[in-house]
């Protein structure tokens, strides 16, 4: 009887253990949108060295089905940015990444207006119940290429590994929602 109930418990675990599996292959992936202009699209860089798909690169190698858009657009503005943002970002997208990057200040835009269009962006996403991170850091010299513009292979590296912790807080807190809580819709801190 013994040898029977062994089985019968190695039987239900690994059911079990496949059922989990199944669902884990079903179940959609984290859907991440970065929005920004030239830096963002990985100019003078290949896509793949772009920190969009460094950090989707990064996030599948820690185990976690991601997807990672780049929605990234040569010579945007933060205007720009607002005009195409719901073409830009699906309805199932999980997470933004905006990066507003320094076309607004080339262009004169006012910080005044830069700011404004930024909050409108994020004001927009929160109504679509979509989290999102503000990433608009002063980069130092040794990001940018030989243009002082674009940042180089390196940098969206360094970009990619700054933003990991904080995207893994949004997919933490969308697991969290999931189980009942509210989700965190804010910036990360």
């Amino acid at each position: 009887m013994t040898s029977v109930l062994r089985l019968s418990w190695i039987i239900l675990v690994g059911a079990h253990a496949l059922f989990l599996l199944a669902e884990n292959a079903r179940a959609d992936p984290f859907r991440v949108v970065a929005i920004g202009a030239s830096n963002t699209s990985g100019w003078i860089v290949s896509s793949e060295q772009a920190y969009p798909h460094v950090l989707e690169q990064m996030l599948k190698t820690a185990g976690y089905q991601v997807q990672v858009t780049n929605s990234g657009r040569p010579f945007d503005t933060t205007a720009g940015m607002l005009a195409r943002l719901d073409s830009a970002i699906p309805d199932q997208t999980d997470l933004v990444i905006l990066q507003p990057g320094g076309n607004d200040r080339r262009f004169f835009v006012s910080s005044e207006r830069r700011a404004n269009n930024i909050a409108e962006i994020t004001d927009h996403l929160r109504s679509r119940r979509i989290a999102f991170i503000v990433f608009d850091p002063v980069f130092p010299d040794d990001y940018y290429a030989f243009d002082h513009i674009h940042f180089t292979p390196e940098a969206h590296a360094k970009i990619a590994a700054e933003l990991m912790p904080r995207v893994l807080a949004k997919i933490q807190a969308k697991q969290t929602s999931a189980k009942g809580s509210r989700p965190n819709l804010g910036p990360a801190k």
